[in-house]
């Protein structure tokens, strides 16, 4: 029988995803692993929460590949993908949010995937320091996780684009880029004419973060469609969080991204938040971990602030589940028909709403 997913404001499932293998070096995949032996259940749960921890997947580790030099990977980034997306269906339509800790970025369309399963319309907040839009065309690196965003909108390397059966995941003007200030120039290129919404450091600095962030929100139309907030964890300055590939000076302060975090993790429409770029193995004593795992504890308590009871999602989902959701993970997930990309497209591209121009502000 067709429900509504009725989102529960405490619950809270844990999901890592254990994988580098679209980076360009290994210790990402351990990254799940060792935010939770900092203790980021126990956190949540001192919190208030109920939090069921669902495992990881398996795990993929970052290879030189010689072979594809414009995607390092991909087919091992296609088998983590395909590992992690049933795990996140099973916690949306559980009620509980989705808290993905992850490696790679690239973990984000997984998500999305997941989430446009039961939601017909998904936006995405990226909060990263990079704006991810090179293309196998035109990467330095062959970095799959340097082309995250273009395989969200669709133009990326193709067996990712083709993730999604009728790209794109999620619409340029559906997708606001949040903090970031590492551009390449064909990314400078691409992002002068496109759709995308941008709000680099330097103006989340000058507006204040919570003042962007809900301009984000407004902007990817989050009060309205469910949305993924993609956190990187490189999107905060390096002074006070080094323990990441590819750190750097300037950027956003640790108090900045704590401010613009709590307010997008209050909106009743998140559907899941995605953690990544973490790397253990540059954080020996585990300081880093620790602070990560209370900015997470703290932003995401602000859910218990504002949500008083469970509400009915705004979309329709599939058949209910009468078994624990750990119970349907380990007997292999739900059976029920996905609703088919086709199908999803078609509804995402009859949105009244027609596609706003640029932002004024480009990067």
């Amino acid at each position: 029988m067709a429900v509504k997913i009725i989102r529960q404001a405490k619950k809270i499932a844990l999901l890592g995803s254990a994988t580098s293998a679209a980076a360009l070096r290994a210790g990402h995949e351990r990254a799940p692993a060792a935010l939770r032996a900092a203790g980021l259940a126990e956190g949540l749960k001192s919190r208030g929460f109920d939090v069921a921890d669902l495992g990881d997947t398996a795990t993929y580790v970052f290879q030189q590949d010689d072979e594809f030099p414009r995607a390092r990977n991909v087919s091992a980034v296609l088998k983590s993908l395909n590992d992690l997306r049933p795990r996140v269906e099973l916690a949306v339509k559980s009620g509980a949010l989705p808290v993905i800790l992850t490696g790679d970025c690239i973990s984000v369309l997984a998500v999305i995937a997941a989430a446009r399963r039961y939601h017909r319309n998904v936006s995405l907040i990226y909060m990263d320091r990079d704006a991810d839009l090179n293309v196998p065309a035109t990467t330095p690196s062959g970095c799959v996780d340097g082309m995250v965003i273009s395989q969200v909108i669709g133009r990326g390397a193709p067996e990712l684009v083709r993730f999604w059966g009728e790209p794109p995941l999620v619409r340029e003007h559906d997708v606001a880029l949040f903090g970031f200030e590492r551009l390449d120039p064909p990314e400078e290129q691409f992002l002068a004419g496109s759709l995308l919404r941008r709000h680099p450091a330097m103006e989340v600095s000058a507006v204040g973060p919570a003042a962007a962030a809900r301009a984000a929100i407004e902007r990817v139309h989050a009060a309205n469609h469910e949305f993924v907030l993609h956190f990187d964890v490189d999107v905060i300055n390096s002074e006070e969080f080094p323990w990441t590939n590819f750190p750097g000076s300037g950027g956003l302060s640790w108090n900045e991204v704590r401010e613009a975090l709590r307010v997008f993790a209050a909106q009743p429409n998140l559907v899941a938040i995605e953690v990544a770029a973490y790397n253990p193995d540059l954080d020996p004593n585990g300081e880093g971990a620790r602070k990560l795992v209370d900015l997470l504890a703290d932003v995401l308590s602000t859910r218990l602030e504002v949500a008083p009871s469970p509400v009915p999602s705004s979309e329709p989902a599939a058949s209910s589940a009468a078994a624990p959701i750990e119970e349907q993970l380990a007997a292999g997930g739900d059976s029920s028909p996905a609703e088919s990309p086709a199908a999803s497209s078609a509804a995402n591209s009859t949105d009244p709403q027609d596609p706003p121009p640029p932002d004024s502000i480009t990067s």
